[in-house]
C-alpha cells in the first residue's frame, strides 16, 4: 500500500480564508442540532479548491462552518457503550452525565464531534487511571461502532471529512483491542531488536488492521526516551538511547501511516525523563534545556521527519522551558519548541483533559487554555458539554481568538481529509499469515541473554512459573515449547521464571535456572539464576521467540535498550 500524503498546507489558500472568516464572523445558530451550513461572504470569496489538496479543501470547508462546528471539530471525547446507538442503561447513565445524552451517536451529533477515542484498559496497563469505562472488545464489535459512529458525523455540516476514530494501540502493557487482532511486542522489545525495518513492517501490520476495525488514528508510538526508571513509560518506550529510539519512532510512524492510519508521537517533551506519573500529578523535568534537546526531543523530531500527523503534548512541567506550566498548556513549549524550533505543522492533541493536572480548571476554561497554548484537538474532556460551552463562550466574547480556532479546526480536517482515499480493509485480513510472521520476525530479533552461555538450549524437561496472575503467559510458554520439541512437566526439572510489569525482587524465584524479564530488565540485577533473558513483552509472538531460544533452535540477538545494573547488554557477542 502507498503512503499517507503528508502534503504542507498550502498558505496562499489558508490565509484567504482565514481572512473572510474573520471578516464574516463565521456566526452560527446556537441550537447544537445541525443545521445546514450557513451561507455567508466567506464561502462566495473562497477559491474553488485544488481535489488534490487536502490542506485546500479544509481551509475551503472551515469557510463554510458554523461556530458550532468549528468547536466541535476540535473535541474528541470517550463516550459510554459498545455500539453507536444502542447501550444499556448503565452507559447511558453514564454518557447523561457526560454529555448530556444517552448514546455515543447522540453526542456526535448534538456537539458535531470531530472524533472520538475509543477507551478500555488491561490488568496491567498504567494508563488504567483516565479510562473510565471500556467500549472495545472484539474486532466485529469494533468495526459495527466505528461503522455507526460514522454514520452519525457524516449527516454534519463537516461530513464530507472522515470522522476521526482513535485509540491507544501501542501494544505492550498499553493495547486497548487485545482479541482477535496480531499482537505486537512492545515498544522496548522493538528497541532490544534494533532493527527500524522490522519495526515498520510490524506497524503496518498494526495499521491495516487498526483500519479494518474502522480505527484511523492511533496514539502511538511513543517517542519518550527511557531516562528514568519510569514505571508509567517503561516498555512503552523504545530505549534510553535518543538516537536508536528516534530510528524506531521513523519506523512505526511509517508503518502505521503507509497503512492509512494517521500516527501520534507522544508525549511531548519527554514523558521517560521523568519517573512521575501524570495520571497522579504533575511530573516535573528538572534537567537543562541543552539536555532536553539532545536526549529527549530527537525521536520527535524523527517522527516529524517521518510524516507523523499528529503530536500529543503532556501534563509535563519542563523547569527549564516554561517553570510551574504543564505543557499541555505551555504556548512557549507547543508553538515556541513544537513548532518553531521543531517545525510540526501537523495536529497537536492533548494528553487526557479527566487526568489530574487538568482538571485544575474547570472543563471549559482547560479546554480554552489548551487551545490557546496550540493544541489542536481536545482530548476526554471530564464532561462534553461544558468544555463545548466554555469553548463556544470564548470565541464570542473574544478571549479565544477566532483565528486559532480556525487554525486548529483547519489542521484537525486537513488530517481527515488526508485519511479520506484510503479504502477499509475487510475484519478477514486480521491475524493473517503475513501479519503473523513479521511480528514474530520482530519478536525473535528482540529476545536477549543478559546472562549464561550464549545459543546453548535448557535441559528438560521444564517446568514454566511466574509471579501472581500470569497463568496465560505461563500457559503460551508451555504450548510454544511443546511444539519446540521440549517437555514441559508440572514440577521438577528445569525451572523456567517469568516475571513481569509490576514486579519486583520479592517476585524472583532463587532455584530458577532461567529468569526472563518480559517487561523491563531492570528486575534481572538480583537475579541470581545462572541464565537471564529478557523479552519485554508477554505477547504469543514473544513467548514462541523466548521457547526458541530456550529449545536451543534461535539465538538470542537483542540488546538490552536500557541499562541494567551488573549486567552487559547481552551475552551473545556484538
Amino acid at each position: 500500500m502507498g503512503r499517507v500524503s503528508t502534503t504542507p498546507r498550502r498558505a496562499g489558500v489558508a490565509l484567504a480564508v482565514l481572512t473572510a472568516l474573520l471578516v464574516s464572523g463565521c456566526s452560527g445558530p446556537m441550537d447544537r442540532r445541525p443545521d445546514p451550513a450557513p451561507t455567508s461572504p466567506a464561502v462566495a470569496a473562497t477559491p474553488t479548491p485544488d481535489a488534490s489538496d487536502p490542506a485546500a479543501r479544509a481551509a475551503a470547508l472551515v469557510g463554510t462552518l458554523a461556530d458550532e462546528d468549528l468547536v466541535g471539530q476540535v473535541l474528541m471525547p470517550y463516550a459510554y457503550g459498545d455500539a453507536a446507538t444502542r447501550v444499556t442503561p448503565g452507559s447511558a447513565a453514564g454518557n447523561r452525565a457526560l454529555a448530556g445524552v444517552d448514546t455515543p451517536a447522540q453526542m456526535v451529533e448534538k456537539y458535531r464531534l470531530g472524533g472520538l477515542i475509543l477507551v478500555g484498559f488491561s490488568a496491567d496497563d498504567p494508563t488504567k487511571g483516565n479510562q473510565e469505562t471500556t467500549n472495545v472488545d472484539n474486532p466485529k464489535q469494533v468495526r459495527a461502532l466505528t461503522d455507526g459512529l460514522r454514520g452519525a458525523a457524516g449527516r454534519l455540516p463537516a461530513g464530507q471529512a472522515p470522522f476521526l476514530i482513535g485509540t491507544d494501540q501501542e501494544y505492550g502493557v498499553v493495547t486497548r483491542i487485545t482479541d482477535g487482532v496480531t499482537l505486537l511486542p512492545s515498544a522496548l522489545a522493538a528497541g532490544a531488536a534494533g532493527k527500524p525495518g522490522l519495526t515498520e513492517a510490524a506497524w503496518r501490520v498494526a495499521g491495516a488492521e487498526l483500519a479494518a476495525m474502522g480505527i484511523n488514528l492511533d496514539f502511538a508510538p511513543v517517542a519518550d526516551v527511557l531516562a528514568t526508571r519510569s514505571t508509567v513509560i517503561g516498555s512503552r518506550s523504545y530505549g534510553a538511547d535518543p538516537k536508536a529510539t528516534a530510528g524506531q519512532v521513523a519506523g512505526a510512524v511509517r508503518g502505521l501511516q503507509a497503512a492509512g492510519v494517521a500516527a501520534t508521537v507522544k508525549h511531548f517533551p519527554g514523558h521517560g525523563h521523568s519517573a512521575a506519573d501524570s495520571h497522579e500529578g504533575l511530573p516535573v523535568l528538572g534537567q537543562p534545556r541543552r539536555t532536553l534537546e539532545t536526549g529527549a526531543w530527537p525521536p520527535f523530531s524523527a517522527g516529524i521527519d517521518a510524516g507523523a500527523m499528529a503530536v500529543m503534548s503532556a501534563h509535563l512541567d519542563a523547569r527549564s522551558v516554561d517553570p510551574g506550566t504543564a505543557a499541555t498548556f505551555s504556548h512557549k513549549l507547543l508553538t515556541g519548541v513544537l513548532r518553531g524550533q521543531l517545525g510540526f505543522q501537523g495536529v497537536v492533541i492533548t494528553d487526557g483533559m479527566n487526568m489530574p493536572p487538568a482538571k485544575r480548571w474547570s472543563p471549559g476554561e482547560a479546554a480554552v487554555r489548551a487551545l490557546k497554548a496550540g493544541n489542536d484537538l481536545i482530548l476526554m474532556p471530564p464532561n462534553v458539554g461544558q468544555a463545548y460551552d466554555g469553548l463556544l463562550a470564548a470565541l464570542r466574547d473574544g478571549s479565544l481568538p477566532r483565528t486559532r480556532l480556525v487554525e486548529a479546526a483547519t489542521r484537525v480536517l486537513t488530517m481527515k481529509l488526508k485519511l479520506a482515499d484510503r479504502p477499509t480493509p475487510e475484519l478477514s485480513t486480521l491475524g493473517a499469515p503475513a501479519h503473523r510472521k513479521a511480528v514474530e520476525e520482530l519478536a525473535a530479533a528482540a529476545v536477549t541473554m543478559l546472562r549464561g552461555a550464549c545459543g546453548k538450549g535448557v535441559k528438560g524437561p521444564v517446568t514454566v512459573t511466574s509471579s501472581g496472575g500470569r497463568d496465560h503467559t505461563r500457559a503460551a510458554l508451555t504450548e510454544a515449547l511443546t511444539a519446540a520439541g521440549v517437555k514441559v512437566v508440572p514440577a521438577g526439572g528445569t525451572v523456567v521464571h517469568l516475571v513481569g510489569y509490576g514486579d519486583g525482587t520479592g517476585d524472583l524465584r532463587a532455584d530458577a535456572a532461567v529468569t526472563v524479564a518480559m517487561d523491563t530488565p531492570y528486575v534481572l540485577a538480583k537475579a541470581k539464576s545462572p541464565t537471564l533473558l529478557a523479552t519485554y513483552s508477554s505477547s504469543r509472538a514473544s513467548m514462541t521467540a523466548l521457547a526458541g531460544v530456550l529449545a536451543g533452535k534461535a539465538r538470542p540477538g537483542g540488546r538490552s535498550p536500557v541499562p541494567v545494573t551488573g549486567l552487559p547488554a547481552t551475552t551473545c557477542g556484538a
